[in-house]
């Protein structure tokens, strides 16, 4: 008996511990991939999100050097509203930035912003 309690303890805590580590299997929906390659899109469109113009993103061509490498951003962005908050604004944390405030110019629509800031948050 007492052997058993210890092997159904042990068996979850294994479970718990493979969950806990991401080992469970995740399947991505359609929509969200379909998001995904709209938000890249806009990101590279060089009249809506032109994020290529300043950073360097994987897979883009002729980017740019003046603001940081878009790399490890859900290291760097663990907030995903965070992120989509410098993307529609980042005066709000940087006054004197050069970075476009896409969102109160209208550069891109809250929908648009959101794809942008979901694609990032991938990177």
């Amino acid at each position: 008996m007492r052997l058993t309690a210890h092997i159904l303890t042990t068996t979850a805590s294994i479970a718990a511990l493979v969950g806990c580590l991401g080992f469970a299997p995740t399947i991505a929906s359609a929509d969200t991939t379909a998001d995904l390659e709209k938000g890249k899109a806009l990101a590279f469109n060089r009249k809506k999100g032109n994020c290529l113009a300043c950073h360097q993103i994987e897979g883009g061509k002729l980017a740019g050097n003046i603001g940081p490498p878009l790399v490890a951003m859900k290291a760097r962005f663990p907030d995903y509203g965070k992120l989509r908050a410098q993307i529609y604004d980042a005066r709000k944390n940087n006054p004197n930035t050069i970075m476009i405030p896409f969102g109160p110019h209208a550069v891109m629509s809250d929908g648009e912003i959101d794809l942008v800031a979901k694609y990032i948050h991938t990177l």
